[in-house]
């Protein structure tokens, strides 16, 4: 199976940065975990593409809470619950707006709004770490010796 595009990580930061300081919300008289706010879908409904074409699609905010779920548990997208539509349309949307930068809008406009009103601290921990190579690595010492024996023959 293919590796996801780079973009599928801004997916999942968007999906994190949305769950942070959410908590349940009462959706229809049912109180569930993992699913936006009010205030939370009012801020990210106006970065979701819309659909001008072909049939009448599953509602947006059903699907983005559906992949929130997926993500927020872990699970594999055929175990995604059913009320969040079919797990096969769930991927697809994923991937979409993976692909189309929708997830990357969604994380420069919750960082602008947390920059905005202090939220966020900019620190850069940079990592110093040595890397080693094993000593057969390195082979420029072995291809002078051979260089210099050609000039021998």
């Amino acid at each position: 199976m293919a590796k996801p595009p780079r973009r599928a990580t801004a997916a999942h930061a968007v999906v994190q940065r949305i769950r942070d300081g959410g908590g349940v919300m009462d959706h229809g008289g049912v109180i569930r975990r993992h699913e936006l706010s009010d205030a939370e879908w009012e801020f990210v409904r106006p970065l979701l593409p819309e659909s001008l074409r072909g049939r009448k699609r599953l509602d947006d905010r059903t699907v983005l809470n559906g992949i929130v779920w997926k993500f927020r548990t872990g699970t594999a997208w055929r175990d995604v619950p059913e009320r969040y539509g079919p797990w096969a349309t769930l991927h697809t949307r994923f991937r979409r707006w993976a692909l189309d930068g929708t997830f990357e809008r969604m994380l420069q406009a919750a960082q602008a709004r947390a920059d905005a009103t202090g939220d966020i601290d900019w620190l850069v921990s940079i990592d110093s770490t040595v890397v080693r190579a094993h000593q057969h690595a390195d082979a420029s010492a072995r291809n002078a010796a051979i260089a210099i024996l050609r000039t021998l023959k």
